[in-house]
C-alpha cells in the first residue's frame, strides 16, 4: 500500500469519481490513476469502486469506509511534514486561508498586513467562495482554514472558533425617503426593492428570519454574493441595500447613506474552522489570534485537543 494510491483514491472520490478531473488535478494520465486503484483494491482484497466497462460508477460500501480512513491517513502524513517543517523552517511556509468575500474586503487586510510583516517569508493564500464552499476546501485539506459565518457548524469534521458578532445597516441613495424616518422598522424596509446577499452567505438566514417572525416577506429583487455589488445596484436606485456594517464605508461610499439596522436583526457570530486532529504550525497560531485578539496559543490547542477524533 502506497501513499500514492491512497491519493490517487481519496482525488477520484472528491472528483465525484470523474478519472479525468482527477488525473488533471494530480498531474498524471487516467489509465495510471485506474492501475494504482485497482493494485490497491488486489491489495486488500476488496473492490472500493463499482465500475460499469471502463467507467466508475459508484463506490461499493466498503470502499466508503476505507476512503474516509484514506484521507485520515493522508492527512496524518501532511501533518508528519508540517511539524518536521515547524523544528527545521519555523519562519516560512504557506498559510491557505478559505473566506468569504466580506471577510476578504472589509475585515482581513488589516490583518493581513500585519501577519505578513511578522511572517515575510510564508506565502499566503486567499480562496473565497460561499461558506460551505470554503468549509469543503479545509476539509479536503486545500486550506488550513476557513472564515465564515454560516455553514462552518454544519460541518462536524470542522472545530469552530468563535471570533466576533456583527449586524447589519441598510443602504440607501442619499435622498431616499428612509433617512427620514425616527427609528428604521421592518415594515418600512419591505415597502421597497430589496439587494441582499445570495441565501448561502453572511447571515442572510437572520434577515429572512426576522421578516418571517412579524409575518412578513421581503421583497427581494436581487442577490449577490459581493458587498461591492449590492451597493453598486443601490447606487443604480434598483432597490434598498441590506449588507454587513463592516461593508459600509463612509469615505469610500460617498454616494450612498448607511442607517443602522442591528436592532431589527439578532447579531451573527463569525467563527474560525479548523480541521480536526490538523496539526497548526505556529504562524496559524499566531494569524488566528491576530484575527480573534480574545483567543490566545493555549485556548486553541486545548480547543483542538477537546475535538480530537
Amino acid at each position: 500500500m502506497k501513499l500514492q494510491q491512497l491519493r490517487y483514491l481519496c482525488e477520484t472520490d472528491a472528483q465525484n469519481l470523474n478519472l479525468s478531473k482527477a488525473a488533471k488535478n494530480l498531474h498524471t494520465s487516467q489509465p495510471a490513476i485506474s492501475k494504482q486503484i485497482q493494485l490497491l483494491e488486489e491489495e486488500l482484497g476488496v473492490d472500493i469502486l463499482v465500475r460499469n466497462g471502463k467507467r466508475i460508477v459508484q463506490v461499493t460500501p466498503p470502499g466508503k469506509m476505507i476512503i474516509k480512513i484514506a484521507n485520515r491517513m493522508l492527512r496524518d502524513a501532511e501533518n508528519l511534514t508540517k511539524i518536521a517543517q515547524e523544528f527545521t523552517n519555523e519562519a516560512s511556509g504557506t498559510l491557505i486561508i478559505a473566506t468569504t468575500h466580506t471577510q476578504a474586503r472589509y475585515v482581513l487586510p488589516p490583518v493581513i498586513k500585519q501577519f505578513t510583516l511578522r511572517y515575510p517569508k510564508v506565502k499566503l493564500i486567499l480562496r473565497q467562495g460561499s461558506p460551505t464552499q470554503i468549509s469543503t476546501l479545509v476539509t479536503s485539506g486545500e486550506a488550513d482554514i476557513a472564515i465564515a459565518t454560516e455553514a462552518i457548524e454544519q460541518f462536524h469534521e470542522l472545530v469552530m472558533l468563535p471570533c466576533y458578532q456583527w449586524n447589519r445597516c441598510v443602504v440607501v441613495p442619499p435622498k431616499h425617503p428612509l433617512l427620514k424616518l425616527e427609528k428604521l422598522t421592518l415594515e418600512a424596509i419591505s415597502r421597497y426593492p430589496i439587494i441582499t446577499y445570495d441565501f448561502a452567505f453572511t447571515g442572510r438566514s437572520k434577515i429572512n428570519q426576522a421578516f418571517e417572525k412579524i409575518g412578513l416577506t421581503p421583497n427581494v429583487v436581487l442577490t449577490a454574493i459581493d458587498s461591492d455589488v449590492i451597493k453598486t445596484y443601490v447606487e443604480l436606485e434598483l432597490g434598498i441595500g441590506i449588507l454587513a456594517k463592516m461593508a459600509f464605508d463612509a469615505k469610500r461610499d460617498k454616494h450612498l447613506k448607511s442607517i443602522d439596522a442591528s436592532h431589527l436583526f439578532e447579531p451573527s457570530t463569525t467563527r474560525i474552522g479548523i480541521s480536526r486532529n490538523s496539526f497548526l504550525r505556529e504562524y496559524v497560531f499566531d494569524f488566528i489570534t491576530m484575527f480573534a485578539p480574545h483567543l490566545n496559543h493555549s485556548s486553541i490547542k486545548e480547543t483542538l485537543e477537546k475535538n480530537q477524533e
